[in-house]
């Protein structure tokens, strides 16, 4: 299934995301955003990343949680997901056990939420005239 989601794979790309301290904490995951670097704004895309620590559970525990969470990406960030931004969902004990509608409603809820403290701010996308 091709979601136009681009992934994010190393381990820089995920300490990144994480220093910039933009996150909305909800019961089920912690997502964390940050504005892709310079390189890549050429062709602004959404990117996201998935993590599960142990405290999560067991293999399998931490594999359900992740699987959960790409199928929850998939079906909202291409349409609340802001281009230009890097996103990375971490598993939570409640993400494998939670219901799948509401992971939903939570990852929109939290991508709206850190729309709006991006906004506030005052962290705007560049523009090709500001460069």
């Amino acid at each position: 299934m091709n979601t136009g989601l681009a992934r994010l794979k190393t381990r820089a790309d995920f300490l990144r995301v994480a220093a910039v301290r933009g996150r909305a904490v909800r019961p089920g995951f912690v997502l964390q955003a940050a504005r892709q670097p310079r390189q890549d704004e050429d062709n602004p895309a959404v990117r996201v990343g998935f993590t599960a620590s142990r405290k999560v559970g067991n293999a399998v525990l931490r594999n359900r949680a992740k699987r959960r969470l790409r199928e929850a990406a998939a079906a909202v960030l291409p349409r609340f997901g802001r281009p230009g931004t890097d996103y990375v969902l971490v598993a939570r004990g409640e993400t494998a056990r939670r219901p799948f509608a509401v992971l939903l409603a939570e990852l929109e809820s939290a991508v709206r939420q850190l729309d709006r403290q991006r906004e506030r701010s005052g962290d705007r996308p560049r523009r090709a005239e500001e460069e």
